[in-house]
C-alpha cells in the first residue's frame, strides 16, 4: 500500500507541490489536471524528489474536443465517444510524460431520454474503445463512481455494484475501479465488505472523511479498520488523499503519517 498526498494541501504552485509532498514524507501526490503543465520540468522535479504523480483526469488541449467532455454530455452519450477517444490519447501522452500510472474516467450525468441499461451499455462500449490504448501504453483506466446525495446530484454512476459489473464486462487488467471511500460511504456504506469482496477490480482509492470531505479522523469513518482490511487483501497500488484539511499542514501530515505508518509498505 502506497499513500499519496492531496495536491491542494500545500498552497503552492504545481511544481513546488511535488517538492512539498516529498518534504512531508509522501512518495506520491494527487494532482488531477495536466493542461498547461511543463512535462519536462515536472518530471525532473519528481525524479529529484523521488515522488510520483498518481492520477490524471481525461482532458484535451483541443477546444473542440474539450467542449464535448463535460458531464452535461458525458460518456453516457454515444456521440461523445470519439471526443473521449481523442482526449484519452492526449491524456495517455501526458501520463507517460509524467510517469503517472492512472487515468480517471467519469461517466457524466444521467440522461432522461433513454433507460439506465442503455447508458450502462454506452459507457462500457466507450471504455472498451479506450481499453486497447491503455493496454498498449501500460496505464490504467480507473472508473469513478460518485455520490449523488451531497456532491454530484445527477451523476450517472453512484453505486459500486453497477461499477464493478462494468469492470467485469470490460474484463481488462488495465480497466479497474477508483473506489472513493468518501463517496461510497455516503452512497451505500458497507465499506469493508464491498472493498474486500471486489479488491481484484479496484485499481486506486481516494480518501476523505464523512461529513465534510476533510482528512481521516474528522468524521465517522474508522480509517484504521478500513486500511487494515485493505492491507490484508495484499493490495499494493496507490491510496490517494483527496480531501481538504481541518488543521495546519504540519499537524495534518503528522496525524496522517501516524495513521498510515502501520500499513505503508
Amino acid at each position: 500500500m502506497k499513500f499519496s498526498a492531496a495536491g491542494g494541501w500545500f498552497g503552492v504552485d504545481h511544481y513546488d507541490t511535488y517538492v512539498k509532498a516529498a518534504e512531508y514524507g509522501f512518495r506520491g501526490v494527487e494532482m488531477l489536471g495536466w493542461l498547461g503543465v511543463d512535462f519536462d520540468r515536472a518530471r525532473k522535479i519528481m525524479e529529484e524528489n523521488e515522488i510520483t504523480s498518481t492520477a490524471l483526469v481525461i482532458q484535451s488541449e483541443d477546444a473542440a474536443v474539450a467542449e464535448k467532455l463535460p458531464w452535461s454530455h458525458g460518456m453516457v452519450w454515444e456521440d461523445s465517444r470519439e471526443a473521449f477517444i481523442t482526449a484519452f490519447r492526449e491524456t495517455v501522452k501526458a501520463a507517460k510524460a509524467l510517469g503517472c500510472p492512472n487515468i480517471i474516467a467519469t461517466t457524466g450525468n444521467e440522461r432522461s431520454d433513454v433507460c439506465r441499461c442503455k447508458q450502462h451499455e454506452i459507457v462500457v462500449d466507450t471504455l472498451k474503445c479506450l481499453m486497447p490504448i491503455a493496454e498498449e501504453n501500460d496505464v490504467m483506466i480507473i472508473l469513478e463512481p460518485l455520490n449523488v446525495l451531497v456532491d454530484h446530484k445527477g451523476y450517472y454512476l453512484a453505486k459500486s455494484d453497477e461499477a464493478f459489473e462494468m469492470i467485469r464486462e470490460i474484463n481488462s487488467p488495465n480497466v479497474k475501479l477508483l473506489f472513493d471511500i468518501y463517496h461510497q460511504q455516503i452512497t451505500e456504506g458497507n465499506l469493508i465488505a464491498n472493498i474486500t469482496a471486489n479488491i481484484d477490480l479496484i485499481g486506486h482509492f481516494h480518501i476523505a472523511d464523512v461529513p465534510g470531505r476533510r482528512e481521516p479522523g474528522t468524521g465517522e469513518i474508522n480509517y484504521k479498520n478500513v486500511f487494515a482490511a485493505i492491507s490484508k487483501t495484499g493490495y499494493d497500488r496507490w491510496l490517494a488523499f483527496e480531501c481538504g484539511r481541518s488543521v495546519d499542514i504540519d499537524p495534518l501530515c503528522e496525524n496522517m503519517h501516524a495513521l498510515i505508518d502501520e500499513f505503508d509498505r
